[in-house]
């Protein structure tokens, strides 16, 4: 065989691997976040709940802004 059929071959393939791996990868990624939510209001609210504390309002929110100021 000619080299370049080679390098043609490698280069195919590695193509194909991307865009495989990318599918793949969305496709688990939607499923964990089905199965583990990102943090919402209602979550924090429940949490606050049972550490035995009724949280106001604006304390939801500052958790709420200091969580979203890290990702």
């Amino acid at each position: 065989m000619e080299w370049y059929f080679v390098l043609l071959i490698g280069v195919g393939a590695l193509l194909l691997g991307g865009v495989l791996g990318f599918f793949i990868a969305r496709t688990w990624f939607k499923k964990y976040l089905e199965k583990n939510p990102p943090v919402n209001e209602r979550m924090i609210r429940e949490m606050m709940r049972q550490m035995g504390r009724t949280p106001s309002e604006k304390q939801v929110r500052q958790i709420l802004s200091s969580m979203n100021q890290y990702k």
